[in-house]
């Protein structure tokens, strides 16, 4: 299985996820279940179907969770050296060249992802535009729209 890089806030956020899920969300859907049994006929119940595709979902995500932790590459970028360019990790100031607007995006992993927070995915198209280039180069970003050029005004590990 190959390796899912993860920051360790990401990390510690999907171990807070597994752990409301196995010991709130688990046995709540438990005791639904038990609930919906007591009223008789399962063939007509919508409760205890309701429930059990509940329960489907909460055990999947359980078992997706599990296996991205035990494949995970946790990487703090505050202890990355990497002479300044842009790797997984690092958090990027850019400036858009067609209207001067500034933003900052810290390259985070998959699950890690929320644009609102400045958080973009390794595999989003900006961050692959970014991936080793250092300061002061520009990264050409395939948008929806066009392409889009951006230069990179700062590399920071924090």
């Amino acid at each position: 299985m190959a390796t899912i890089p993860l920051t360790m806030r990401g990390a510690e956020k999907l171990k807070q996820e597994l752990h409301q899920l196995k010991t709130f969300e688990r046995h709540a859907v438990i005791a639904a279940i038990a609930e919906a049994r007591s009223h008789g006929d399962l063939s007509e119940n919508a409760e205890y179907e309701a429930a059990k595709d509940k329960q489907g979902h909460i055990e999947g995500r359980i078992l997706e969770i599990e296996g991205k932790l035990a494949a995970a590459q946790i990487i703090d970028p505050a202890s990355l050296n990497a002479d300044g360019r842009v790797v997984f990790g690092a958090t990027v100031d850019l400036e858009d060249e067609d209207n001067g607007a500034k933003v900052t995006y810290q390259i985070v992993g998959e699950d890690e992802a929320d644009l609102k927070q400045g958080l973009i995915s390794i595999g989003s198209p900006i961050a692959r535009a970014m991936i080793g280039r250092s300061a002061g180069d520009v990264a050409d970003v395939q948008a929806p729209g066009g392409v889009r050029r951006y230069e990179i005004v700062g590399v920071r590990y924090i």
